[in-house]
C-alpha cells in the first residue's frame, strides 16, 4: 500500500497513478513570521516570549509538548489541554474541511528544534512526535496522505528566515556537524514512520541554497543511503538547489537514487505585490509563466524523472492594508492561480500549494481579524506591514525611500562584478539590502515589542489567544478554495 515512483508518475500498490494535490501546513511545527504575525525568526520570538511572561507561560502558549506544573491539568470542555497553539492550529475539523475540497495530500513542514536541542545534540526528544503523529493520524482518517518536510535544519540550509537561524548565510553547508545531525535525525524519523502507509514520503531538506552547487548533491547521497538503510519503502522527495529551482548541477546523481521524486517550487512573480506588471493573462504573460515553469523542470524532463511541485501560489490583498483595491487585486491573483493550474493539469503534475492556514496573506483558511490574537496585535501588525519587515510578499512602498540611498551608495562604490553574490540573480542587490537591513535588523528590534503584548496575560487569556487559530473561528478564502476544489480531480 506504499506509494511508489514509477518513471514520471507516483503510483499505488496496483500500479494506478496517484496525483497528489494539496497544501503545505506552514506556520505550524515550523512557524514563520508572515504566517503567524511575529517579527524575525521562531527561535527569537520563543526566547523573547519566555523573557516577557516566564518560561512556564511561554511553553504553555506554544505547547512545547512537555507540560509544566498545573498547566497540564487545565482542560477545556472538549478535553484538550488549554494553551495548545500547536493543537489548535490543525485539528479534526481542519482535516475534514481539507478532504471536502477533494485534496489528498498535506505537506508537513517541521523544525528540527522539536526533536533536538542545540545544546544537547543527538539526544532525541521523543516529545517531538506528539503533534506530528497526531496530524498524520487525523489526515489518514480523512484519506489524506502526508509528506514530512524538514523545513529547518541545524545551521540553516538556506538563506531565508524560514530556516530559523537568524542570519542570511546558510551555514549548514560549511559545517559537517550540522549535516551529520540532520542525517541522524532522518534516521530516527525514518525508523518511526517506516511502517506508516499514509505517509507518502520524506522531503529531507526544504529549499537548499548551496553556493557551490555540489555539496547539496553529496548530502543527498548521504541522506538517501541513511534513509534507505532504515526504510526501503517510502518515496524520497529531493528539492532542487537555490530554493528548489535548479537541478542543473545534479549530473547523473539520480541514477544512484531509487524511488525518488524531485521537487520544484514554482512561485510566479505575477502573484506578488512586487510584480512589474499587472497580470491579465495575455499570451505573452502566459508564455513567460510557462517558460519559467519549464526551465525549473527541464533537467528532470530530459531524464524522465518524477516531478512534484512542493510549493507555489499567489499571496492576497487584505482590506485593512489594501482598502478598496482588495477585491480587484485578488481577482488578478486568482487569475494567476487558475493559469498555473492549467499548466499543471496538462502535465498531470502533483502539487502542494503554499499554504493551508495563516493570518490572512496566503492561506486557504485564515485567522479572523475579530479574534483575540488579531485584536491584540492589530496595531503592531499594521506597523510591521508598513515597515515591510517580512521578506515574503513585502510591499515596501512606505519605506523604499529609506533604503534607496544605501542601494545607491553601494551601486556607486562597488563595481558590478563584486555585487553579484550568490544567490544572484535570484537575489539582486535591492533584495540583499532588504534582507539584511529590514528583514533581519529592523525585525530584530521589533521582537521584544511583539512579546510585550502578552505581558500580564493569565493562562486562561493565553488560551483564548491561542484559540484564535481554531478552524471554527477562522475564515475561509472562498475564491481560492473554489479554484482548488475545481482542480482537485481535474485530469483524473
Amino acid at each position: 500500500m506504499f506509494l511508489k515512483v514509477s518513471g514520471t508518475k507516483i503510483v499505488d500498490e496496483h500500479g494506478n497513478e496517484v496525483i497528489l494535490r494539496g497544501a503545505g501546513l506552514g506556520g505550524w511545527m515550523n512557524m514563520e513570521n508572515f504566517i503567524s504575525g511575529y517579527p524575525g525568526c521562531e527561535f527569537q520570538i520563543r526566547h523573547a516570549l519566555a523573557e516577557a511572561v516566564g518560561q512556564e507561560k511561554s511553553d504553555f502558549f506554544f505547547d512545547k509538548v512537555c507540560s509544566y506544573g498545573t498547566i497540564s491539568t487545565h482542560l477545556t470542555s472538549d478535553g484538550i489541554s488549554i494553551g495548545q497553539f500547536l493543537e489548535y492550529f490543525f485539528m479534526d475539523a481542519d482535516a475534514k474541511f481539507f478532504s471536502t475540497l477533494g485534496l489528498n495530500c498535506i505537506r508537513l513542514p517541521f523544525n528540527y528544534h522539536h526533536f533536538e536541542d542545540d545544546m544537547n545534540p543527538r539526544i532525541l526528544k521523543e516529545s517531538g512526535f506528539k503533534h506530528l503523529d497526531r496530524v498524520i493520524e487525523l489526515c489518514a482518517q480523512h484519506n489524506i496522505y502526508t509528506i514530512l518536510d524538514l523545513h529547518t535544519a541545524p545551521g540553516g540550509q538556506n538563506t531565508g528566515w524560514h530556516s530559523d537561524h537568524g542570519g542570511h548565510l546558510a551555514n549548514f553547508w560549511v559545517h559537517k556537524d550540522f549535516q551529520d545531525r540532520t542525517v541522524w535525525l532522518w534516521e530516527k524519523l525514518a525508523e518511526h514512520y517506516k511502517s506508516n502507509k499514509w505517509v507518502a514520503g520524506y522531503n529531507p531538506l526544504n529549499e537548499p541554497t548551496d553556493s557551490a552547487h555540489t555539496r547539496v548533491v553529496d548530502f543527498y547521497h548521504r541522506i538517501h543511503a541513511a534513509i534507505r538503510a532504515v526504510d526501503p519503502e517510502h518515496i524520497i522527495f529531493f528539492d532542487g538547489n537555490t530554493w528548489a529551482q535548479d537541478f542543473s548541477h545534479f549530473g547523473d546523481a539520480h541514477t544512484k537514487w531509487d524511488n525518488t521524486a524531485y521537487s520544484i517550487h514554482d512561485y510566479s512573480p505575477f502573484g506578488f505585490p512586487a510584480a512589474h506588471e499587472m497580470y491579465t493573462g495575455t499570451e505573452e504573460q502566459r508564455r513567460r509563466m510557462q517558460q519559467t515553469y519549464e526551465r525549473k523542470r527541464e533537467w528532470l524532463d530530459e531524464r524522465g524523472l518524477c516531478v512534484w511541485n512542493g510549493e507555489w501560489g499567489p499571496v492576497y490583498a487584505r482590506k485593512q492594508y489594501d482598502g478598496e483595491k482588495t477585491d480587484e487585486i485578488n481577482e488578478v491573483r486568482f487569475h494567476v492561480l487558475k493559469d498555473q493550474l492549467a499548466m499543471y493539469n496538462k502535465d498531470r503534475l502533483s502539487w502542494s500549494i503554499w499554504l493551508y492556514k495563516d493570518i490572512g496573506f496566503q492561506g486557504m483558511v485564515h485567522v479572523s481579524t475579530s479574534t483575540p490574537y488579531m485584536t491584540l496585535l492589530r496595531d503592531f501588525l499594521a506597523k510591521k506591514h508598513r515597515l515591510a519587515v517580512d521578506q515574503w510578499g513585502a510591499d515596501d512602498t512606505a519605506v523604499k525611500h529609506v533604503y534607496k540611498p544605501l542601494i545607491d551608495h553601494i551601486l556607486e562604490e562597488i563595481p558590478p562584478q563584486y555585487r553579484e553574490i550568490y544567490p544572484h540573480p535570484a537575489w539582486r542587490l535591492p533584495d540583499r539590502v532588504a534582507m539584511i537591513s529590514r528583514n533581519i535588523l529592523v525585525s530584530e528590534l521589533l521582537i521584544k515589542e511583539w512579546a510585550d503584548h502578552f505581558v500580564g496575560k493569565s493562562v486562561e487569556e493565553l488560551d483564548e489567544i491561542a484559540r484564535s487559530f481554531r478552524f471554527e473561528v477562522c475564515e475561509k478564502r472562498e475564491g481560492l478554495n473554489k479554484v482548488l476544489r475545481e482542480n482537485a480531480k481535474a485530469v483524473e
